[in-house]
């Protein structure tokens, strides 16, 4: 068995493949069941956000399950396997472990450290726990990628990071608009970006700041969290029309603010110059807006820089914080795994002595038939500590050489030496079913 991470996202793929291969709902939904469905694959769970569609899986065989994923991504996505085939990147085993909990943590996010992530795995973690496709090998390392998440925003200043992708569009359009603390700012979207966003707004001195939202008490609940007003997404066009800077970040499947609606609204009332920002992919504003006078628009692709390029000192050493706190958590997650290994044949080795004990105990109450309870409960005591402690120091010393990275397989050895049943490690191999909508 093998962990394999398979995905296209922004740091592999040209944005015009993102556009092409985002997947609706709908879409996520045939692409796991075609996951579920491969014989190469054990155990599953599709991530898809805004700027990456990745399957982290347990594959019987390595190259079966890479093949199958290619397979029904290029199925779903509509785009031919062999021109996917070259864009995607591949992860496995602890290289895996560790693309995983760094994708939770933001840092392979175009936004990185972006919060939202952390809402998506979990999220997507839940569906596969629904339908059964994780299980004892994927459940635990996901739970782990989540709390790794939860620290890095919790124990780090990650979340300043992830102003960095906002401040340079701010940046990138301050020569066309009015100064922000004049300027009236619109903001499409009441998600964990639009909240980034609003952060980033406040740090750039932006005081006449609305959000447009579809659900109106969660634009509401954003709005009143960060002082800002809020309207309802119908007044879209009446909005664009009076701001000087739109930011939009809803996560829509298709276009929210099209080049006819923009037009109409330069039509009647406006500033001198509108600029967009566009953090979604899809893309939110159509890129044809930037032909109607008085208008610029900038996408993701825009945006896009290389790794820590035109960071701050302070957002790099975040950074380089969060980056060591991963390499720690993988290391203690592989040492977790070891321990795992070898657990459940120490467990069987201890039940297969406690059986022993058992028989030699009612052997010597047929041989010695006068011997009163007490006599029984003080011979049983002496037996149990003579069998602990010779079983104490190979067992403990197996978890030990376990942890170490060598090629030994310390728990086959005592499965040999005490000539185990493969049935009796499998008893205490195998966890209980976990309830479907458990996450911790």
């Amino acid at each position: 068995m093998s962990l394999v991470v398979v995905g296209l996202s922004h740091t592999s793929a040209p944005m015009s493949l993102l556009e092409q291969i985002a997947l609706d709902p709908a879409n996520v939904e045939q692409l796991r069941a075609a996951v579920v469905a491969s014989p190469e694959i054990a155990e599953s769970m599709v991530l898809s956000t805004c700027n990456r569609v990745e399957i982290v899986v347990e594959a019987d065989r390595f190259h079966g399950a890479v093949s199958d994923i290619a397979d029904a991504l290029a199925g779903v996505g509509g785009v031919p396997a062999d021109e996917l085939t070259d864009y995607l990147y591949v992860h496995y085993d602890e290289r895996a472990v560790h693309h995983v909990f760094s994708t939770v943590c933001g840092l392979n996010s175009m936004a990185r450290g972006e919060p939202q992530i952390v809402g998506q795995m979990r999220h997507a973690l839940a569906q596969a726990q629904g339908d059964g496709s994780v299980g004892a090998r994927l459940n635990p390392l996901l739970q782990h990628a989540l709390r790794v998440g939860k620290r890095a925003h919790s124990e780090t200043d990650l979340d300043s990071v992830a102003r960095s992708l906002i401040e340079r569009g701010l940046h990138r359009v301050s020569t066309h608009i009015r100064p922000l603390r004049s300027a009236r700012v619109v903001i499409i979207g009441a998600g964990a970006m639009a909240a980034v966003s609003l952060v980033a707004l406040g740090h750039a001195g932006a005081r006449d700041v609305v959000i447009l939202s579809r659900d109106v008490d969660k634009g509401a609940a954003l709005a009143q969290r960060y002082d800002v007003s809020h309207a309802p997404l119908d007044d879209l066009e009446t909005m664009i029309g009076l701001a000087d800077l739109v930011i939009s970040c809803t996560g829509a499947t298709v276009p929210v603010v099209t080049t006819d609606t923009v037009a109409s609204a330069r039509s009647t009332v406006g500033a001198s110059h509108v600029a967009f920002i566009d953090l979604s992919l899809p893309a939110d504003v159509e890129p044809s807006v930037a032909t109607v006078p008085g208008v610029s628009r900038l996408g993701l692709a825009d945006l896009q820089t290389d790794d820590d390029f035109d960071l701050s000192p302070h957002a790099a050493d975040v950074l380089r914080e969060v980056k060591d706190l991963v390499t720690t958590e993988v290391a203690s997650y592989a040492m977790s795994r070891r321990d795992a290994a070898v657990a459940p044949t120490v467990a069987a080795v201890r039940a297969r002595a406690g059986a022993v004990l058992s028989s030699e105990m009612e052997r010597l109450a047929k041989r010695l038939p006068d011997l009163d309870a007490h006599g029984q409960a003080e011979v049983a005591k002496a037996m149990s500590r003579v069998v602990d402690k010779l079983l104490h120091t190979p067992t403990v010393r197996a978890k030990e050489l376990q942890r170490h990275d060598t090629p030994h397989d310390y728990a086959a050895v005592l499965h040999e030496l005490f000539d185990l049943d493969p049935r009796e490690t499998l008893t205490v191999k195998t966890p209980p079913p976990r309830p479907a909508g458990e996450i911790s």
